[in-house]
């Protein structure tokens, strides 16, 4: 073997060497390479030894690389990261159960798997603490189910009774199923309830929710709340402090799928009494409404929060999807572009709820 083939590769290969080359190849470092300076001055001696020395030398350079690319796996080799196998739960009062297993008063806390359903009844309450997203506090007779707990969502199916949620969680990264809409949170505290039915009520308190069925959706920023109904889904949200007679109309409006004209003294009703903060309700109003009513309630929410420079009336009108999106910032209620942006990675889950 030529000597210069250790070093330079320029001479007769050997097979043993060879055969480390194959065994390390896979661990290959692509950066430089570390500095080893017992090895730099070996290299240097190399010419200088006689086949007798370099018989005995050959060895330890292969230890060497050895040792050092051993060495320099275990320090590079990403750390694994540890899976969560669910989620722990607290009791607060009464038996909740996990599962199909009552929670021992003895202990601190039980772990609800995902697939696992975690029940209250009338006389128990319970909490989910997770230090990187939040804290979800169940109310008497709910049942709630882990659907996800990866990473990048973390999701749950509220099947009936009552959650308070306070979630610092990245925004759209925590998400709740009910039998109606799902509930994406962009950052905030809020409280919802689903009764026997399907229907549900969400109210903000810090924040801004999303609520989605389908290609209807709703934004209840605090202050703010939002009925769903089972079939179809978000109704229009309001603020708790609008006009009674307000909110009266607009869950006659809500549930009313008759005719323009049957519809026609609620919505008068609603554009008659709405102040400068019911422009939440009118922009949601605004695709809900017929055709032809669309132009009366354009005119109301203009003339309460005038557009901004690049919305048009023609585009209103036509519900240009843009230019909504820019009124709606200009509201001041939330910033539209991170409910965008979870549209789009939701787009390969399904839309609505089971």
């Amino acid at each position: 073997m030529k000597d210069d083939y250790l070093w330079d590769r320029s001479g007769e290969p050997d097979p043993e060497i060879q055969r480390l080359e194959i065994l390390l190849g896979r661990f290959r470092h692509r950066g430089p390479a570390p500095e080893v300076p017992e090895i730099q001055a070996l290299r240097k001696q190399a010419p200088k030894l006689n086949r007798t020395q370099w018989f005995w030398q050959v060895p330890a350079v292969a230890a060497a690389v050895v040792l050092v690319a051993a060495v320099w796996i275990a320090v590079r080799r990403p750390k694994p990261v540890p899976t969560r196998v669910g989620w722990a739960v607290a009791r607060l009062a009464g038996t909740p159960h996990v599962g199909s297993k009552p929670m021992d008063e003895a202990k601190e806390a039980a772990q609800l798997a995902v697939g696992q359903a975690l029940e209250t009844d009338s006389r128990s309450r319970a909490s989910i603490s997770l230090e990187e997203v939040g804290e979800i506090q169940i109310e008497p007779d709910t049942r709630l189910r882990l659907l996800e707990a990866g990473s990048a969502r973390k999701r749950l199916a509220l099947d009936r009774g009552t959650i308070r949620a306070s979630i610092w969680a990245p925004p759209g990264e925590f998400v709740v199923d009910t039998p109606s809409a799902l509930a994406v949170d962009m950052g905030c505290f809020y409280t919802l309830r689903v009764d026997d039915s399907g229907a549900g009520l969400l109210r903000t308190t810090v924040g801004w929710v999303g609520f989605r069925l389908n290609d209807r959706e709703s934004f209840i920023p605090a202050g703010a709340a939002c009925a769903t109904r089972p079939g179809i889904g978000p109704g229009t949200p309001y603020f708790e402090d609008a006009p009674e007679s307000l909110r009266a109309a607009l869950t006659q409006l809500d549930s009313n799928s008759g005719s323009t004209a049957e519809r026609r003294p609620e919505l008068t009703l609603i554009l008659e009494q709405s102040r400068p903060r019911d422009a939440l309700t009118l922009w949601h109003l605004l695709p809900r409404v017929d055709k032809s009513e669309r132009p009366r309630v354009y005119d109301r929410l203009a003339a309460l929060v005038p557009p901004p420079a690049d919305v048009s009336k023609e585009g209103i009108l036509q519900l240009d999807e843009k230019m909504l999106d820019l009124w709606w910032d200009g509201l001041g209620l939330g910033d539209i572009s991170l409910w965008r942006r979870w549209e789009r990675s939701w787009s390969q889950h399904q839309d609505s709820p089971r």
